[in-house]
């Protein structure tokens, strides 16, 4: 079988979420199954991802696809073209865009629909875009995949389809994310906190993650707990982030908030296995993978109640109200003075995060792509 993959995510240097599910997964589908050959399409030159067996094969598909315009010339023309050359059995699109120009069988996986939750978080340009063309995607794919329950069934209710159109493909956690031991812990301190502890976000610094309103409970914290706890916010600046920017430079503790900018895996997995508790805010999340990743970290999870995040956590979570600032920080002055609940979701989050690892990603994947392809 010939499979074509949209990578347009998997860039080096630059994976959050969305291509770290491409690189887990289809790292794995090409090993698990050599008799079959896989053509990853990229929209710009990159550095070839290492690790990818010799099945793999490695297209640049220009040009690079950065607004609505050439989204759909590159979807509807440039794609196609290039699927009859390839003779491909089976297009997988793992960035929620398909296709509407082809005949061959696609697998669609779409992480969720925040673009209509939190149209606030998204270009104006692109939220028109995918209000009018998302249901004819979903239409026109043979099978959906998404990464959580939540959004399977807001996917089936959103647009009126069949669920079981739509496979539930759960994220993984790879094992570089464990527990770290106290002594590392403490090397970890010195280095970006002076030694102190520390709550920790991790993610896009965008509005969609909520992070004013985090700025807004850490102060309520720091106030009432005249604690010397510091907060680490790591990931890359994301657009739409001028309001949190002005905010931080008159931030009355702006000396106990670091940025760290985006960290690759081994020294973001050291950093958040040494926090106190993970604090994740999103107003809307698909699934919210750092959230499992504190969780097999041994980390505590504090996060918001709505979406997808009670559905990964469980009992691993306490929870909050994240457009309640107030809410917000009587979870983490909870944490702060009850150890013995901070240890009941430490050991919750260890035992939860067993159940999730990418090699599962990868099976449920390959069981969707499969139905696309009509071969079950």
């Amino acid at each position: 079988m010939v499979i074509a993959v949209n990578t347009r995510l998997l860039l080096p240097d630059q994976l959050e979420g969305c291509g770290y599910f491409v690189q887990e997964a289809f790292r794995r589908l090409a090993a698990d199954h050599p008799e079959h050959q896989f053509h990853f399409i990229f929209d710009r030159p990159h550095d070839a991802p290492a690790g990818f067996t010799p099945n793999v094969h490695f297209i640049v598909l220009g040009p690079p696809t950065r607004h609505p315009l050439l989204w759909r010339f590159w979807f509807d023309f440039r794609v196609p073209r290039l699927l009859r050359r390839l003779r491909a059995d089976l297009f997988v699109s793992t960035d929620s865009f398909a296709s509407l120009a082809t005949r061959v069988p696609q697998c669609l996986v779409v992480h969720d629909l925040g673009f209509l939750h939190y149209p606030a978080a998204y270009k104006k340009s692109h939220v028109r875009y995918l209000r009018r063309l998302m249901p004819r995607f979903i239409k026109k794919a043979k099978q959906v995949a998404t990464v959580s329950e939540f959004s399977r069934q807001d996917i089936a209710t959103r647009y009126g389809i069949d669920p079981t159109r739509i496979d539930v493909v759960y994220n993984g956690v790879k094992d570089v994310f464990r527990p770290v031991d106290p002594a590392q812990r403490q090397q970890v301190r010195e280095e970006w906190t002076d030694g102190k502890d520390f709550f920790i976000y991790v993610g896009a610094l965008q509005p969609r993650k909520n992070l004013v309103n985090l700025l807004r409970a850490f102060s309520i914290f720091k106030k009432r707990q005249q604690s010397s706890m510091k907060l680490v916010l790591t990931g890359r600046l994301a657009w739409k982030n001028e309001d949190f920017l002005q905010k931080l430079k008159t931030y009355k503790y702006r000396s106990d908030v670091i940025l760290t900018d985006y960290l690759d895996e081994e020294r973001l997995a050291l950093l958040l296995g040494s926090a106190y508790a993970l604090v994740y805010p999103s107003y809307f999340e698909g699934f919210g993978v750092p959230v499992l990743e504190a969780m097999k970290c041994g980390v505590p999870v504090l996060t918001s109640k709505d979406s997808s995040m009670h559905e990964v956590a469980g009992a691993a979570g306490l929870y909050f109200d994240p457009a309640d600032h107030q809410d917000m920080a009587e979870a983490l002055m909870r944490i702060y003075k009850d150890e013995n609940l901070r240890q009941h979701l430490v050991g919750e989050g260890l035992k939860g995060s067993a159940a999730y690892s990418w090699q599962r990603t990868a099976d449920l994947l390959w069981a969707s792509m499969m139905k696309a392809a009509g071969s079950v």
